[in-house]
């Protein structure tokens, strides 16, 4: 990983809400901080997950946590496939194509539109090949780009960097800057839906709808959407992929493909399989004697989700990670950044010259992790990096309080 692209372990930026992509911004500090009353503790919630109680997992983001009713689900899905592998394997297919009509049900999504993946990666990648590019053509990134989908980006076309200042104070200005950047050569605009660092929404709807206007075909990287987000396909972009084992609660290696009609007969599976023949989705989808499990079990933690009440959720985990973000507003040193309305996560820049390089930022990270037992993300950016918590129901008001208890040590030694 060269600076400035986010590694995938830390999810740094490149140098992830109104209930909706189209929420607004508030600018960093306009508004009076939350107390812990407003983000109480999710009845249940922490049992739901077995995680360790000696850590304060603050970064959900990142990785997410698959709760133990989709685990136990995934296990007896395990048990099928040990029990008699012929009849697991022959059938999984069409078993895939339910799991998907349940997921596209969530998503708001044409179940013929979209495919089951393992990552963001693999989506921008069977996205980008479905583009034709000529000579002389070029794709657009923004600077908070992650870093092997914008590496997938530079393999086909020269790219264009759009810098992107956290600052930014709303959507507005977001999209301003990315139309800015737009040459008559621009070809493809490779754009996050929610920036995982700095928790800012730049694929909004109206963005979206502007490139399509130039004819700009765009490729979205919505890792963050599911699950965070009530409507995460929102704008229609051209090709758009999203995180179910991030805020979905789906296992790990679960995320889905949408694509829109006309570029769905030039999508083509990164491997041949056996199920080519039938074209998107299921070429896509066929691993042939792999581990499917994850993708069978997904649908579980969205259905999850909705029993929780979708919307209840997310209004906890936001007022969560606003608890947390405005606890880290009050130290020395710690700037607050706009952030996307309604987003379970909020982000701060730390004092000049604090983890301005991805080895910096990293250290940090890991010394926080090792020595008070406390996840979060440092990420970097040239002058002084940023940290992100996030707002997940098995987290609870004092974990944000033990951080912010800590951090100003760590950073007087940084």
């Amino acid at each position: 990983m060269t600076e400035p692209t986010r590694p995938a372990d830390a999810e740094s930026p490149a140098g992830a809400e109104a209930e909706s992509p189209a929420g607004a911004h508030r600018p960093a500090g306009s508004a009076a901080a939350p107390d812990a009353g407003s983000a109480a503790e999710f009845p249940g919630g922490p049992a739901l997950f077995c995680l360790d109680p000696r850590v304060a997992h603050l970064n959900h983001g990142s990785f997410g946590a698959v709760p133990v009713p989709v685990q136990e689900a995934q296990a007896a899905l395990r048990a099928q496939a040990h029990a008699d592998p012929d009849a697991f394997f022959i059938a999984v297919a069409d078993r895939l194509a339910e799991a998907r009509t349940r997921i596209a049900a969530h998503l708001g999504a044409d179940p013929d539109g979209i495919a089951f993946i393992a990552n963001a990666t693999e989506g921008a990648n069977l996205s980008l090949d479905a583009v034709p590019l000529a000579d002389g053509d070029e794709i657009l990134v923004t600077d908070h780009g992650y870093g092997t989908v914008v590496a997938a980006a530079a393999r086909r076309a020269p790219v264009t960097t759009v810098s992107l200042d956290p600052r930014l104070p709303d959507e507005d200005a977001v999209r301003e800057t990315v139309l800015a950047a737009l040459t008559p050569r621009t070809r493809v605009a490779v754009l996050d839906h929610v920036s995982s660092p700095t928790a800012r929404i730049i694929a909004s709807p109206r963005l979206l709808a502007d490139l399509r206007a130039r004819g700009v075909t765009t490729v979205v990287d919505g890792a963050h959407a599911p699950g965070m987000l009530a409507d995460p396909l929102a704008g229609g972009a051209d090709f758009w992929f999203g995180n179910l084992h991030k805020w979905g609660y789906a296992p790990s290696g679960s995320a889905v493909l949408a694509v829109a009609p006309q570029h769905r007969r030039r999508i083509r599976a990164l491997v041949p399989s056996w199920e080519d023949q039938h074209g998107f989705p299921r070429s896509v989808e066929n691993r042939a004697t792999a581990d499917y499990t994850g993708w069978l079990a997904a649908p579980d933690g969205l259905d999850l989700l909705e029993r929780l009440d979708a919307a209840k959720v997310r209004a906890h985990n936001s007022a969560l990670a606003a608890h947390g973000a405005a606890l880290l507003a009050e130290l020395p040193g710690l700037t607050p950044l706009p952030h996307g309305d309604g987003l379970a996560m909020r982000t701060l820049r730390l004092p000049p010259g604090v983890a301005d390089t991805p080895d910096r930022a990293r250290e940090l990270r890991e010394r926080i992790a090792a020595e008070q037992g406390v996840r979060v993300l440092i990420w970097p950016w040239p002058g002084g990096g940023g940290i992100r918590v996030c707002g997940q129901i098995y987290n609870r008001p004092e974990e944000y309080e033990r951080l912010a208890a800590v951090l100003p040590s760590y950073l007087s030694r940084a």
